[in-house]
């Protein structure tokens, strides 16, 4: 589904009902004030969707006021009143770096600047929710999450699967959730939106706020989803590495298998930063085996030119050429063999996997301060009313949006974009892997 730009309304977040409470906040508020700039939110300030001229340009000046999100930050009155709200806290979907100081963060917030007494988490993501398990809930001190942040994978434990909205809500009121946020990706939204929808069909005062999770940075209205400038330089580790291992040896050819279901960011990033790979193979790319420009001339061509072979795939990649399950790194790496065995070489194949010590390592410093300053906003937003929405980081910004965008519309690499450029470039791979791609001049070849 090619990605469109939605109009001014359906930027807009649901809100439980008028804030009647004054935050706990207040007094930095009026620092704020004195200083100059006000430290909540403006009702008028909203964060732009688009931001070029050719944008600016091109839209109808009778279409309204332009696509925009609400900023994410304080706000000086509040929907829930912190001494009596109780709040839930549930992590879902596979592992990535920085869930732990997300829980953290969230945990700190909520009891030391929001003064919230009664905070669960949630064990094992939504089956947690479940009639069976709800009763594992622990409630959250601040000591309990006091050093989760240096350690990887979480602390609450997660899952994957869909579980009954309805029953996850029946969960909500008998545990006594006023708030609930949410940590996970787009199928972790989209269950949540079916929270969302059931707790409006019931009319209950129950807000659900998502922090967006994805190691892939496939979710849309994001700059950079948290974990995922770790998630890349721990594969530029691996990079580097089966680079060393493919120059040590004569005709050594190195396969990489990094994570990518459906986008390719990681490997496109991975790629770029070791500046010595020579084919990048993701899912928005497709590519042939065979031909002048398939992959095995490719890398016979590096073969002969440069008596080595670097190849990053990201386990999206070449969907056309397996069954579904079917791992695409293996079958690159056995295809690779099989062909240039056939060809004359003696290839010397290094194969490399590092995904899931990848997603379960800590987050960085870079990662921890975003977690942290997500956990914030998140809870500032929620503790307002704000419901069925994610907090992104937008134009540099934290802002507010509703999850029916954030999961009608998934976040890939573009083909004709200039990330892919920058990776053409790096590589100095053909422009496709197939009978249509553009080889380099031969005396445009790299040598090294």
């Amino acid at each position: 589904m090619p990605f469109r730009t939605p109009d001014r309304a359906e930027c807009d977040v649901e809100n439980l009902g008028e804030s009647t409470i004054e935050s706990p906040l207040a007094p930095v508020f009026a620092a704020f004030e004195r200083a100059g700039p006000v430290g909540h939110v403006d009702p008028d300030d909203r964060v732009l969707l688009e931001d070029t001229e050719q944008a600016v340009a091109a839209r109808d000046p009778a279409a309204g006021p332009p696509p925009s999100f609400e900023p994410a930050r304080a706000q000086r009155r509040l929907f829930f009143d912190p001494r009596s709200t109780t709040v839930a806290i549930v992590t879902c979907g596979g592992l990535c770096p920085g869930l732990n100081d997300v829980i953290r963060g969230l945990v700190q917030q909520l009891r030391r600047h929001y003064g919230v007494e009664r905070i669960l988490g949630i064990r094992h993501g939504y089956l947690g929710l479940t009639r069976e398990h709800r009763d594992e809930a622990v409630e959250l001190s601040g000591a309990m999450v006091q050093d989760i942040h240096q350690a990887g994978g979480t602390f609450l434990g997660t899952s994957r699967g869909r579980q009954d909205p309805a029953e996850m809500v029946d969960s909500l009121e008998h545990l006594g959730v006023d708030v609930l946020f949410v940590i996970g990706g787009d199928g972790t939204m989209t269950g949540a939106r079916g929270i969302v929808e059931e707790v409006g069909r019931r009319e209950l005062a129950i807000a659900v706020m998502g922090l967006p999770k994805t190691i892939d940075n496939d979710l849309p209205f994001i700059d950079q989803s948290f974990g995922f400038l770790t998630a890349v330089a721990r594969a530029a580790d691996t990079v580097h590495a089966a680079h060393a291992e493919a120059l040590s040896v004569r005709d050594g050819v190195s396969v990489v298998k990094l994570m990518g279901r459906h986008a390719g960011f990681v490997a496109c990033y991975a790629a770029i930063a070791v500046n010595d790979v020579d084919l990048v193979l993701i899912p928005e790319v497709p590519f042939t085996w065979d031909g002048p420009n398939g992959l095995l001339a490719c890398v016979q061509d590096c073969l002969e030119r440069r008596g080595r072979a670097l190849v990053v795939v990201a386990e999206g990649a070449g969907a056309e050429h397996r069954d579904e399950g079917e791992d695409v790194g293996p079958l690159v790496r056995d295809r690779l063999v099989a062909d240039l065995t056939a060809a004359g070489h003696e290839p010397v194949m290094r194969y490399l996997d590092p995904s899931y010590a990848i997603r379960s390592v800590r987050a960085d410093t870079y990662d921890s301060v975003y977690c942290v300053q997500l956990a914030h906003a998140a809870v500032h937003a929620a503790m307002a009313g704000r419901t069925g929405a994610v907090v992104a980081r937008w134009r540099s910004r934290y802002v507010l949006v509703p999850m029916t965008l954030m999961t009608e519309v998934p976040h890939r690499v573009d083909p004709t974009g200039e990330l892919w450029a920058s990776v053409l470039e790096a590589t100095r791979q053909p422009t496709r892997l197939d009978d249509e791609g553009v080889r380099l001049r031969p005396d445009e070849q790299r040598s090294d």
